[in-house]
């Protein structure tokens, strides 16, 4: 399974999610070429925006800055008109289906903002050309870079106001502070916004939020930012195969040689560990010193409950020592369900038994 992470220690916005992946490997020309299939009626990229993709240093660092210059004044659009002009493309139906849910979330936090409902929402800034290019552009790329998961490190907040067409908006902007619910954020001393609508309407439709996940890394992208900060503005992508998607713990193992129980006793032994805790024990024949026939003793359980199995090992059994372990456990996701285990190995049902 091939996913994606989102590094962002400065933030995150639709145009640089484009950039890092066009660094990532995104072809530019097929990314352009799909993007023409917008083309309709109603939007007319050529005479509306042009879009230009630069190389870009930030501090020593080289990325990819994608921007788009609206050429004339965009005019407002409904989220139905957006939806339609999506439906009406050439582009591919996951595609669409991908950019209209975005599109969808970002109107539903617009419409909460402003008081208002959905159908009311009329986009201004995050309405125009350049966020439609952005979250269509994003859901292109996701498309084609083969990704089938996304995970996101958490966000950052800019300090200071926003400068907006109304006047002054409190950092982040409503929109964005409200598409982030759920997400994981932190403050920070960066004066500026780091986190814009359209990155944060994409980002949180898509990902999941937290630590980057075990994978095998095939490419690294940065995308740049349009502002210069006191640290290198730029968002990171790593995309590459995931590790096997186990869960995984920690339990104890505990053992002992026992060559002095009678064996009629080991079905009540086995019985009372896992009566105090044990998660599995089993006993299995071995040859020991000056040829003594003997048994080994495997107990397996929590960390929190290894006393009370150590205390019915000494109990039930012969012994007068035991080796304890910490081993490390891979396993299936489990779930139990109208009487059913069923086990995940990631998304997929591996087994599926009677509980």
């Amino acid at each position: 399974m091939k996913i994606a992470f989102f590094d962002c220690p400065t933030g995150i916005s639709g145009n640089m999610i484009l950039g890092a992946m066009l660094d990532a490997g995104l072809d530019k020309a097929f990314l352009l070429a799909e993007l023409r299939k917008l083309q309709t009626p109603n939007l007319q990229l050529p005479k509306t925006a042009q879009i230009i993709i630069t190389k870009a240093n930030k501090q020593g660092i080289a990325g990819t800055y994608f921007n788009v210059k609206v050429k004339k004044t965009d005019k407002h659009r409904s989220l139905s008109d957006i939806i339609t002009i999506i439906k009406r493309s050439k582009l591919s139906v996951r595609v669409k289906i991908l950019s209209s849910r975005i599109f969808r979330r970002l109107a539903a936090a617009e419409a909460k903002v402003h008081g208002t409902t959905v159908a009311q929402v009329h986009f201004h800034e995050v309405g125009a050309v350049d966020a439609i290019i952005d979250i269509v552009g994003a859901a292109i790329g996701l498309e084609k870079l083969g990704i089938e998961t996304v995970y996101c490190s958490p966000l950052p907040n800019g300090q200071g106001k926003i400068v907006h067409a109304h006047g002054l908006l409190p950092n982040p902007a409503p929109a964005a502070a409200e598409l982030l619910k759920g997400v994981p954020t932190y403050s920070t001393g960066i004066r500026g916004e780091l986190v814009t609508p359209t990155g944060a309407a994409v980002i949180s439709t898509v990902a999941e939020f937290g630590e980057m996940p075990k994978l095998k890394i095939e490419a690294i992208g940065y995308g740049a930012g349009s502002i210069d900060l006191p640290q290198p503005n730029l968002l990171r992508v790593f995309i590459g195969a995931a590790e096997l998607p186990t869960e995984h713990d920690a339990i104890v193992q505990i053992e002992a040689n026992i060559d002095d129980l009678d064996p009629s006793l080991y079905d009540r032994a086995i019985a009372k560990l896992m009566k105090a805790g044990a998660l599995d024990a089993s006993v299995q024949p071995i040859r020991m010193k000056k040829q003594r026939d003997a048994v080994k003793l495997e107990v397996m359980c929590r960390p929190e409950d290894k006393d009370k199995v150590l205390d019915a090992v000494f109990t039930e059994t012969t012994t007068i020592g035991t080796r304890v372990s910490l081993v490390k456990r891979q396993k299936l996701r489990r779930l139990i369900s109208a009487g059913k285990k069923i086990s995940y190995l990631g998304q997929e049902v591996k087994r599926i038994k009677a509980e």
